[in-house]
């Protein structure tokens, strides 16, 4: 049975999604408080988490980064406030997805299943490597590195490398990637795939690669190029 964490200091909105997601087949496990949340998630080690913002002792960006120095769990982030730069700084720090208070509990099951189909289909990933020049993405431990020097990025950003890179010089509009990496019931808007490139590439570019590049398409999207494929 998968185990998902809910921690949220409001203690009703917690219960309430505790009932949602226990009829959708998850052991839940529940905290309160940002630290509550670190212990629950070392102890429990849950397959999935609902994070809130806003919470006593450690705040869910603090919560999720540290969180992130030793795990890709998915985290869906949970905000009272709709603000782009809440939701670009959840982004940043490696959320999986976020929801805004007040919300649907029925919606934010919706997002959670898209989430765990996701996970089945990188399970189906397994054993798949690419290399090209000096980058190499390993999908089965979510390992890129380039020059054999690892690159620190989250799962999402690897998700979408990997998905360029296997269909390279094929363009990718915005809404084939949501489609792809986010699932056709993603409730966000495309703008979240244009922060994710722009945040992956300046992590790319920390390191030499002039035989490749994830170009820009304007009015379009997105594709892999490498310079052999330009002659």
């Amino acid at each position: 049975m998968s185990v998902m964490l809910i921690a949220d200091d409001n203690r009703q909105i917690t219960s309430i999604l505790e009932e949602y997601a226990k009829n959708e087949g998850f052991e839940v496990k529940s905290a309160f408080n940002g630290r509550e949340a670190l212990r629950s998630f070392e102890k429990y080690n849950p397959d999935i988490i609902l994070l809130d913002v806003m919470m006593p002792e450690m705040d869910g960006f603090e919560v999720c980064r540290e969180i992130r120095k030793q795990s890709n769990v998915p985290i869906i982030m949970i905000t009272a406030r709709g603000e782009d730069f809440e939701r670009i700084m959840g982004l940043d720090i490696g959320a999986d997805d976020y929801i805004v208070k007040p919300f649907s509990p029925a919606e934010v099951m919706a997002r959670v299943r898209a989430i765990m189909r996701r996970i089945m289909i990188d399970d189906k990933k397994a054993n798949q490597f690419f290399s090209y020049d000096n980058l190499k993405i390993n999908m089965n431990d979510y390992i890129v590195t380039i020059d054999n020097k690892n690159v620190s990025l989250t799962k999402k950003e690897i998700e979408i490398l990997w998905t360029l890179v296997s269909n390279r010089n094929k363009v990718f509009t915005r809404d084939n990637l949501l489609n792809s990496l986010w699932g056709y019931d993603y409730f966000g808007d495309n703008r979240t795939v244009d922060s994710h490139i722009k945040r992956l590439r300046s992590k790319l570019d920390e390191f030499e690669h002039a035989n490749w590049d994830i170009k820009t398409i304007w009015g379009v999207g997105y594709k892999f190029e490498v310079e052999a494929d330009e002659k």
